[in-house]
C-alpha cells in the first residue's frame, strides 16, 4: 500500500488499485474533496491555481485534477510546469481561492502528490485538512450543471512575477553578485529547477551557469533527495570546472543544498543557518526551525542578540511558530528556507539569491563561510516497536531520567544537554521511534543515539 492521506495533502505511487495507490479514481476523489471544501467555505465563483513539477506522471495527474475542479464549477489558473513556491505566490498574485501543487517533492519518480493551499498560498491547516479528508472519504461532492462548469485560465508569467519579487527584495544586492562574477553549477534533477534556477541566477547577475540533468523528463538521474550520497556528480563538476558554488534543488524547488568550491557539501542543515546569518546582520528579529534541525541556527541567532524558537516538525508548524514569534527568517534543516517578507513557504529561489548576496558581501569562499559557523554533527537512527509497547511509558521514563535537562514535548520528546540534544518522534506510517541526535562530533552524536536506544530497550 503506497497511498498516504494526510491533513496537508495526498501522496502515493502511480498505478495499482484504487485506495491502495494514487490511481485516477483517487486523484479525482481528492481533487473533488478539495474543491468541495472551497465551495463550502463561502458563496460565489471560485478559482484555483494548479502547477506541477517535471514528473513523468505530471501531465496525467494535472489533467485529472484540473478537469475535476472544472466539473465542480471552479475556474482553474493553469500554470503547467512550475515550482512549489511559484504556485504559492501565484495564489496571491491571481487573487485565487486556493492552489494545488502536483509534486511528491524529493520522492522517487513513481510517486506523485496533491499538496493543498489556502487563499494565502499557504498549506491548509490541520483542521481544514481533516475536513477535506472527511469529504473525500464520504464522497460528498456536488458537481456543477452544464452551464456552470469552470474554465481553464492559462498563465505563463507567474515565475517571472516570482523572480521579480525576489529581485526587488531589499536584501538582495545584485551589484555585489555581479561584481563577484560567480561561476555556478546547478543540478536540476530533470525537473522544474532546470528552467527556474537559471532564470533566477540570470536575473540576479550570474552569467557563468552550468546545468546538470537539465532535460525535464522526470527520469531523475539520481535519487532526487539532495543528500551527499546523491550529489557526487555535482561535487565533481564543481571541482572540475573550478566553480565558486554548486546548487542542488529537489524536483519542486522548495529545498536547497549547496556544494562549496572544494567539492564538499556546505550541508543542507547549514543552508538556513547561512541565510539567517545574513538576514540578521541587516534586520534583527527572531528565528524558527523545527525541533530536529541543527543547534547552529540558535547559536547564530543569539550571536546577533536575537531569540530562537523551535517548532514541531512540518512546514505548517514552522510557519505557525514564525507568525506567533514574528520571525524574520525560518525553515527546516532539510534545506527549506522561509522568508516571510516574500511569502510563508519554503523557497529555494529566494534562498539562492540571499546566499549569493551573503557570499559576495563577505568576500569569502563557500568553504570559508561554512567554517565560520559552529560545527555540529547529526545522527539519525530508529528503533522498532514491538506490539503492545507503551510509548507513554518510554517517554515518561526518559523524561524522569533526564529531568535535570531542558525538555520539550511539543513534538515527541526533545532533551537538550549542554552541547548536544536528542529528539524522539514516533512515525505516522511505521511502528518505530525515530531518534535524531546532534553533537560536536559525529562519534558523540552516534554514541548519544545508541545510549538512548539502550535505555529504551530496558523499558520495553
Amino acid at each position: 500500500m503506497s497511498l498516504i492521506k494526510s491533513i496537508s495533502g495526498f501522496r502515493g505511487t502511480i498505478g495499482g488499485k484504487p485506495n491502495d495507490n494514487l490511481t485516477p479514481i483517487d486523484i479525482v476523489k481528492f481533487a473533488s474533496a478539495y474543491g468541495s471544501w472551497l465551495l463550502r467555505k463561502a458563496p460565489g465563483k471560485k478559482k484555483v491555481v494548479v502547477g506541477r513539477d517535471g514528473r513523468i506522471s505530471g501531465e496525467m495527474v494535472e489533467a485529472l485534477v484540473e478537469q475535476s475542479l472544472l466539473a465542480l464549477g471552479i475556474d482553474v489558473i493553469h500554470l503547467g510546469l512550475s515550482t512549489t513556491p511559484t504556485v504559492e505566490m501565484a495564489v496571491v498574485f491571481e487573487k485565487a481561492d486556493g492552489g494545488i501543487i502536483l509534486t511528491a517533492s524529493h520522492n522517487p519518480k513513481q510517486w506523485n502528490a496533491l499538496k493543498l493551499l489556502n487563499e494565502k498560498g499557504e498549506f491548509v491547516s490541520g483542521e481544514e485538512g481533516k475536513t477535506i479528508l472527511t469529504l473525500a472519504a464520504n464522497e460528498e461532492f456536488n458537481y456543477a450543471t452544464i452551464d456552470a462548469i469552470g474554465k481553464i485560465i492559462p498563465n505563463s508569467n507567474s515565475l517571472e512575477k516570482h523572480i521579480e519579487a525576489i529581485v526587488k527584495n531589499s536584501l538582495i544586492d545584485i551589484a555585489a553578485i555581479q561584481q563577484a562574477d560567480f561561476s555556478v553549477v546547478v543540478d536540476a534533477i530533470n525537473s522544474s529547477g532546470a528552467f527556474a534556477v537559471p532564470a533566477l541566477l540570470k536575473a540576479i547577475g550570474v552569467k557563468k551557469i552550468t546545468v546538470l540533468n537539465e532535460t525535464m523528463n522526470g527520469e531523475f538521474a539520481h535519487n532526487p533527495e539532495p543528500l551527499k550520497e546523491h550529489l557526487t556528480e555535482l561535487c565533481s563538476t564543481v571541482l572540475n570546472k573550478k566553480a565558486h558554488l554548486g546548487i542542488a534543488v529537489d524536483p519542486d524547488v522548495d529545498r536547497l543544498c549547496f556544494v562549496s568550491e572544494d567539492g564538499n557539501l556546505f550541508g543542507e542543515e547549514y543552508t538556513l543557518v547561512a541565510v539567517a546569518d545574513y538576514i540578521l546582520l541587516n534586520k534583527k528579529g527572531s528565528t524558527v526551525s523545527n525541533l530536529s534541525s541543527t543547534r547552529a541556527l540558535r547559536d547564530v541567532t543569539e550571536k546577533h542578540g536575537c531569540s530562537y524558537f523551535a517548532s514541531a516538525v512540518g512546514e505548517v508548524n514552522v510557519v505557525n511558530k514564525m507568525k506567533q514569534e514574528k520571525a524574520v527568517i525560518g525553515g527546516e534543516g532539510n534545506g527549506g528556507i522561509i522568508v516571510p517578507d516574500l511569502h510563508y513557504g519554503r523557497d529555494a529561489l529566494i534562498g539562492i539569491a540571499l546566499f549569493l548576496t551573503h557570499l559576495a558581501k563577505t568576500k569569502l569562499s563557500a568553504s570559508a563561510l561554512r567554517a565560520s559557523y559552529p560545527a555540529y554533527f547529526m545522527s539519525k537512527m530508529k528503533i522498532d516497536l514491538e506490539a503492545g509497547t507503551s510509548l507513554i511509558k518510554i517517554f515518561s521514563t526518559l523524561e524522569e531520567k533526564f529531568k535535570d535537562f531542558a525538555i520539550n514535548k511539543e513534538d515527541g520528546l526533545k532533551i537538550d544537554f549542554d552541547k548536544k540534544w536528542v529528539h524522539l518522534r514516533t512515525s505516522n506510517t511505521e511502528p518505530i521511534i525515530r531518534i535524531y541526535t546532534e553533537s560536536t562530533s559525529q562519534a558523540d552524536a552516534d554514541k548519544l543515539a545508541l545510549e538512548i536506544i539502550s535505555v529504551i530497550e530496558t523499558i520495553k
